[in-house]
């Protein structure tokens, strides 16, 4: 019989945490005077406030914001939802730069900010459970379509929000953005002015405001010239979208000769297919997209297209539900940001 030789594993002791009576009685002051320090109040002279950080820095005390929550019936925490599938909240540029924007200013606040990814029914009734429970005290939702669940959620409990975007049912929650409509009718006109005759549009995310209005903003443009046979609409902001898209419109009419893509994925994807189908760009067709993001530049040519400004979107979303904590009224029109058109060798 084989024999078996046990060592004893000794776990070590937790340290335990330091507390403000610690430091009091490191620093030689009351923990009155301690507190007044942690909460950065006045009325602590300058050589006691210098005792108190450098006994801080000794006996390494951190502050327990779980109890300060408690107290302040605050978490200090702001959720960021994106109303998204999980793939296109890692691939799409722009939620991420209006993640670091949001991020940055919150962080600035010493708020923490929640990342919240919806992608089905399931997502929508935990990440509302988790609203209901007081986990975060106000919200940055991104891409909410109409008639958002979401949406009511946030009414109903009252909860400061700012929405990146403005669908059409949103009535008065605080919303960022631009003016897709304009912006797109001003793309357009200028690709217009290139001479292009035969102009069609890969139509994204119609069951949001951004697509919905890049839409009518084309149609705009178009007037008397607006042929709905030169639409093709696809689901999401995305790079095979835009592929499917283009593929759909130059079996509609070869002679296309003009395309405005609703983002610059798509229009990534659109250049993609009409290599394969032999047509050059700006030779054959000219090419515009939306955003200015990083597939602007990725593509050969690079891409004739509308500035988003995707960390300013963010920063302006998180400063308004800060406002909101505050007691500060916010615009009732919204916010909205200016979106210089970038042009390039696309068109």
């Amino acid at each position: 019989m084989e024999s078996y030789s046990y060592q004893m594993v000794t776990i070590p002791t937790r340290r335990k945490r330091a507390t403000i009576h610690d430091v009091a009685v490191e620093a030689g002051v009351s923990r009155g005077t301690v507190s007044r320090v942690v909460n950065d109040e006045p009325y602590v002279s300058a050589h006691a406030r210098t005792a108190i950080e450098a006994a801080i820095e000794k006996v390494g005390y951190v502050p327990n914001n779980a109890a300060r929550s408690l107290v302040m019936q605050r978490s200090q925490a702001v959720g960021f939802i994106v109303h998204e599938p999980h793939s296109l909240f890692l691939d799409d540029p722009n939620i991420g730069g209006i993640l670091l924007g949001a991020n940055t200013a919150l962080s600035r606040a010493d708020y923490q900010m929640v990342s919240l990814v919806i992608d089905s029914q399931r997502d929508t009734d935990r990440v509302a459970r988790y609203l209901s429970g007081g986990f975060v005290d106000a919200v940055i939702i991104v891409s909410a379509r109409s008639q958002d669940p979401m949406t009511r959620v946030v009414e109903k409990l009252a909860l400061p929000a700012a929405f990146v975007g403005h669908p059409p049912d949103l009535r008065q929650l605080p919303f960022v953005g631009i003016d897709n409509r304009r912006s797109a009718r001003d793309i357009t006109e200028r690709l217009m002015n290139t001479g292009r005759r035969r102009i069609g549009m890969i139509a994204a995310a119609l069951d949001r405001d951004s697509g919905s209005d890049r839409l009518a903003g084309f149609t705009d443009a178009l007037g008397t010239r607006f042929d709905p046979n030169l639409v093709a609409s696809v689901p999401f902001y995305t790079f095979s979208d835009g592929v499917e898209g283009m593929r759909a419109l130059l079996a509609r009419d070869p002679d296309i000769d003009g395309v405005f893509a609703a983002s610059d994925a798509v229009a990534a994807g659109a250049l993609e297919a009409l290599r394969d189908a032999g047509r050059s760009v700006p030779g054959d067709v000219g090419m515009v997209g939306f955003d200015d993001s990083s597939w602007a530049l990725r593509t050969q040519p690079h891409l004739s297209t509308v500035h988003q400004p995707a960390f300013g979107l963010g920063a302006a979303a998180a400063e308004c539900v800060l406002g909101q904590l505050r007691g500060e009224e916010q615009p009732a029109d919204g916010i909205l940001l200016d979106t210089p058109i970038v042009w390039r060798d696309s068109a």
